[in-house]
């Protein structure tokens, strides 16, 4: 009818408190701050920074850049959902794939003579694959919690107690996965324990 005013479909759009926890998840995803945390470890314990550099970009392609790029293929492909594997059920195949994947790295490095800490790291972040893929069998556990735990024990352990300073940003992460409402409160606590666990019963007698 002329002259009507056309009404126009309300849409929602994610509000600030969104956005945030969405950027803190994208910074602090597994394959990130592993990536990170490889180079840090190795350039600290090798012998001329160089070397460190070499071994870190060795082991970040194994640890982190071969599972990382089954899972974007997956994505493209339309096998998995998204780069952060949302769906629980899809979470078997790219862990065990990354369990292969970091096996093969941590043989590799091995044979070659990898510095013992970069070595530790790669044994931890095996036990970790095992555990979660044990886990996601039936719980949807957050792995961006297990990681960011684990890394900021690992750290502690590599350069002392004054990393603790950055504890409150696990807290920033859990929130940010419950706010997105990937996981539950439980699910971002357990993971947070058990990754701190295995880094310190792992990575802290091997390094």
């Amino acid at each position: 009818m002329g002259g009507g005013t056309e009404i126009r479909p309300v849409t929602s759009r994610p509000g600030p408190g969104r956005r945030i926890a969405r950027l803190v998840t994208e910074v602090t995803a597994p394959a990130v701050l592993v990536s990170l945390l490889i180079i840090t470890v190795s350039w600290h314990s090798a012998r001329r920074p160089g070397q460190g550099l070499v071994w870190g970009l060795l082991a970040t392609i194994f640890v982190t850049g071969i599972p990382f790029a089954y899972i974007v293929g997956g994505v493209r492909r339309g096998r998995l959902t998204d780069h952060h594997i949302g769906r629980r059920e899809q979470r078997r195949v790219p862990l065990l794939v990354g369990l292969g994947s970091v096996a093969g790295g941590l043989a590799l490095l091995a044979v070659l003579g990898a510095p013992r800490p970069l070595l530790a790291l790669a044994v931890a972040g095996l036990v970790g694959l095992v555990v979660a893929v044990s886990v996601s069998h039936w719980w949807k556990m957050s792995i961006h919690s297990a990681v960011s735990a684990g890394t900021l024990v690992i750290l502690t352990l590599t350069f002392g107690t004054r990393v603790l300073v950055a504890t409150p940003l696990l807290a920033l992460v859990g929130w940010s996965r419950v706010r997105l409402r990937d996981h539950t409160v439980p699910q971002v606590l357990a993971g947070g324990v058990l990754g701190a666990l295995i880094a310190a019963a792992v990575f802290g007698p091997l390094r």
